[in-house]
């Protein structure tokens, strides 16, 4: 049984940290960044109080595993040092793994950062590298936890000055079969393995949409498929909606995401993406 056979017949689950992820439904992950100049909440979870209060809602409404920042990577973002990244995750990471029950992915793309977050209790590393940063592939291979591998075009300060593809939806697909092919050349386990096409990272409204319609092509892979499309500005550029108004926007994608093979959905609204996804897998992925 191949490994998106074993996620259809609802048999695999990931194993982040000794506490599972099942990927035999379609699983939302909650945004919690810890920034001052993320591109949705930046600022607003800076308090360790607030951003726990924040992450037990987004569990009490459905998020199968919480995603925590402490880098921004909107386009133009500055760099953070390793410190002050560390400052601002580690904390909240412990805080957490007595507050929540559900896994907790760290969002980074520093060993340094991947080693402490893992040690504080994060079950997954989320990287937009791709684990292509120095030692970052051999400290996940250590580490031992899944991994979420994500395709970026250039870096977060130049990547949307001018993307270009030949066949957006191939390249993608291919720089993601090589980075999974790294991993576990690396020693890291097939399953535990998850790739993300990178919506909106290095890449043009027209790319991001022909990515969306294409996405069953990246379940070929062999590996689970995650989409961040919350509050994009694909959004924007479609609807003219500032980010107070793209909810609706954001939860219609992530059905389409869902309809055309995702397993993860990554979201600010987890309780709207939560019903919409239900009700999406139950039209789309029944029996």
């Amino acid at each position: 049984m191949t490994l998106q056979a074993s996620i259809d017949a609802g048999v695999t689950r990931l194993d982040c940290g000794g506490r599972a992820l099942d990927l035999g439904r379609v699983g939302v992950m909650g945004v919690l960044n810890v920034t001052p100049d993320s591109f949705s909440d930046g600022g607003l979870f800076l308090a360790r109080d607030r951003a726990v209060d924040h992450a037990i809602r987004m569990v009490a409404e459905g998020a199968a595993i919480i995603d925590i920042g402490g880098e921004s990577t909107r386009p133009g973002a500055r760099g953070v040092s390793v410190q002050e990244e560390l400052d601002r995750v580690i904390a909240l990471i412990e805080a957490l793994q007595q507050a929540i029950a559900v896994p907790i992915s760290i969002d980074t793309s520093k060993p340094e950062v991947m080693r402490a977050a893992v040690a504080a209790g994060a079950g997954m590393i989320n990287d937009v590298r791709a684990l292509r940063a120095p030692e970052a592939l051999q400290t996940a291979a250590q580490l031992g936890v899944p991994v979420c591998l994500m395709h970026m075009q250039g870096e977060p300060r130049t990547m949307q000055e001018d993307p270009r593809y030949v066949d957006v939806v191939q390249e993608v697909k291919e720089f993601l079969r090589l980075r999974s092919q790294a991993c576990r050349d690396a020693g890291i386990h097939a399953a535990n393995i998850i790739v993300d096409p990178g919506f909106g990272f290095g890449k043009t409204l027209e790319h991001n949409l022909e990515l969306l319609r294409n996405l069953g092509e990246l379940a070929t892979l062999g590996t689970p498929v995650l989409v961040g499309l919350s509050r994009k500005s694909m959004i924007a550029k479609v609807l003219d909606l500032p980010l107070e108004r793209r909810m609706i926007a954001s939860v219609a994608l992530a059905v389409v995401a869902v309809q055309n093979g995702a397993n993860l959905v990554r979201a600010h609204d987890v309780g709207a993406t939560c019903e919409a996804v239900r009700m999406a897998e139950a039209v789309y992925r029944a029996g």
